[in-house]
């Protein structure tokens, strides 16, 4: 028995939505490294200079313009892959919006809707079109982004909307792994806490929350995208392969609390 060949993914084709910048970077990478060959899935081709940069470490990056939104778009993608006899055996939902500081009363229907098109019906088409094949082939796993907004109710910023949408996520994992495993196929998600990326970052009302976030966490501190990044690849690869349905939490102990 090798464990450390357990995390290996060479021959394996990993979609990674978001895959240009943070989070999703880091998770392209992380899987890269491991032996997969690579599918950035971006709006477009500049989102993605980031992630064909890593061709210079030698490993097999590929670019689709496209947005989780376009069902039609994802489904193509999709069946391009496995039309070519390398289907996808690996999908990450790492594509998602953020939006807080909004009292529930004051959100617009605009809002609401954006929220739950990108965090829940892009992860739903992709997870169907990739899944769709995954399930022919009686092997795949697939790993969302959810977040530890899934499971409670941050403070002091509301964000009702973005909570909903992370805890539709993490049903849809338990639905659809629930669903799909005598197909061969795993379906898991990892829930963040506060993660240290220049969206975050950026935000000016952030300066006053992050006390209080880090009052919050047990380890005092946020995260870094490679720490959610070691957390996908160990989900994607053969040393989870007693899992599915699980929602890991990478939250500093934020939910001990």
């Amino acid at each position: 028995m090798s464990y450390q060949k357990k995390f290996r993914l060479d021959g394996e084709r990993a979609v990674v939505t978001g895959g240009g910048r943070a989070i999703g970077l880091c998770c392209a990478e992380a899987l890269a490294e491991a032996g997969a060959a690579i599918v950035v899935i971006e709006r477009s081709e500049k989102d993605a200079d980031e992630a064909i940069a890593l061709r210079s470490k030698g490993y097999e990056i590929e670019v689709r313009v496209g947005d989780v939104t376009d069902s039609a778009r994802m489904e193509e993608i999709a069946a391009e892959f496995a039309g070519s006899g390398r289907p996808a055996t690996i999908l990450v939902n790492n594509a998602g919006i953020g939006q807080n500081g909004i009292a529930a009363e004051d959100v617009t229907d605009a809002d609401w809707l954006r929220m739950m098109n990108v965090n829940v019906n892009g992860v739903f088409w992709c997870s169907r079109a990739f899944g769709r094949h995954m399930v022919s082939s009686k092997r795949g796993s697939i790993v969302n982004l959810g977040s530890m907004s899934g499971n409670i109710c941050n403070r002091p910023q509301p964000q009702t909307a973005y909570n909903v949408s992370k805890a539709a996520v993490h049903h849809l994992t338990k639905s659809l792994a629930a669903e799909w495993a005598h197909h061969g196929v795993r379906v898991n998600a990892v829930a963040p806490t506060y993660i240290e990326t220049p969206m975050v970052a950026s935000v000016e009302a952030n300066k006053e929350r992050i006390p209080i976030w880090l009052a919050d966490t047990p380890m005092g501190r946020m995260g870094t995208p490679e720490e959610v990044a070691s957390a996908v690849l160990f989900l994607a690869s053969g040393a989870a392969s007693l899992m599915t349905g699980a929602i890991v939490n990478v939250d500093a102990g934020f939910t001990c609390w």
